[in-house]
């Protein structure tokens, strides 16, 4: 299924409305803000790791993230193509794990 289907056939219907409503209030806050410190409300239901129309994999909440809509149309899509996660920490640590900052 590719990004030129439309929301509805790639299962973005009223059930999964009332499933991003339900998940955004118990999850208010961008977790890719929070992980520099910044405060951010969510708008965005993020599949961590892309469904690709797998109905097992977009059901799954543990593979839902909340993000606010600045993360996710900049941030995460880089970190959907190129793989690695992209952005620092409020200490300018890189995200990624692969970074040299991380290595021993």
């Amino acid at each position: 299924m590719g990004r030129n289907t439309s929301a509805h056939s790639r299962g973005y219907d009223s059930r999964w409305q009332r499933a991003r409503v339900a998940f955004l209030f118990a999850h208010p806050l961008c977790v890719m803000c929070a992980s520099v410190g910044r405060v951010t409300a969510a708008t965005v239901v993020d599949h961590v790791n892309p469904h690709r129309g797998d109905a097992r994999l977009f059901w799954d909440e543990a593979n839902w993230q909340p993000l606010c809509k600045v993360c996710h149309d900049s941030a995460k899509r880089k970190q959907d193509t190129s793989g690695k996660l992209v952005g620092c920490d409020a200490q300018g640590i890189p995200l990624d794990p692969a970074s040299h900052w991380h290595r021993p």
